[in-house]
């Protein structure tokens, strides 16, 4: 009954009230954007969702204007904007994806959204279920390891999360969220 139905009224509720308690930062973050280099405020790029649909993610922009979309491992190169770097340490950039949840593109919880290129991680992710979920704006794999991790892991962990969605599970996860943005990743 969760997964199919209260999961998605809790997403909208979730999603509703944290952009009236975020307004005055997510306002912050934009307006700081948009002074530093007068480019768009907003970053949006194709990823694939629940069951293996594609949809357009909404960020806000970290890297200067003109940087196309790029996969991950060559994004790590590219320059950041001065306010990309404080709104990227601080998961602010993630904020608009609160548009995502809201339409139905995504969910408060599950795997995150990989980009078409990862074919390997969608593939995981088709064998052990993982690919039926919403993808989420954090997830069991998230609150349990910093980027780095290899695509068997993470889709270990999305698929874990596949198998036991509950409300319970989603509140743990979302309570682990706040508690690891809040402390300082690891030094590679």
């Amino acid at each position: 009954m969760y997964r199919s139905f209260f999961k998605r009224l809790f997403d909208i509720v979730v999603s509703i009230v944290s952009f009236i308690v975020l307004s005055p930062l997510l306002s912050l973050a934009a307006l700081a954007i948009y002074l530093e280099d007068g480019g768009p405020i907003f970053f949006r790029q194709k990823r694939v969702g629940r069951d293996g649909e594609l949809f357009e993610i909404w960020k806000f922009r970290s890297m200067p204007v003109n940087v196309g979309n790029v996969e991950k491992a060559k994004a790590v190169t590219l320059p950041i904007t001065r306010v990309g770097k404080i709104i990227r340490r601080t998961n602010i950039d993630e904020l608009p994806q609160l548009i995502n949840i809201l339409r139905g593109d995504m969910s408060v919880v599950g795997p995150r959204p990989p980009l078409p290129s990862q074919e390997e991680l969608c593939k995981m992710r088709h064998a052990n279920g993982a690919i039926n979920c919403l993808p989420g704006l954090t997830g069991l794999a998230q609150v349990n390891a910093y980027d780095g991790i290899t695509d068997d892991v993470k889709a270990g962990f999305d698929g874990e999360y596949a198998a036991k969605v509950s409300f319970l599970t989603d509140s743990k996860i979302i309570l682990k969220t706040f508690i690891f943005v809040t402390r300082k990743p690891p030094v590679y």
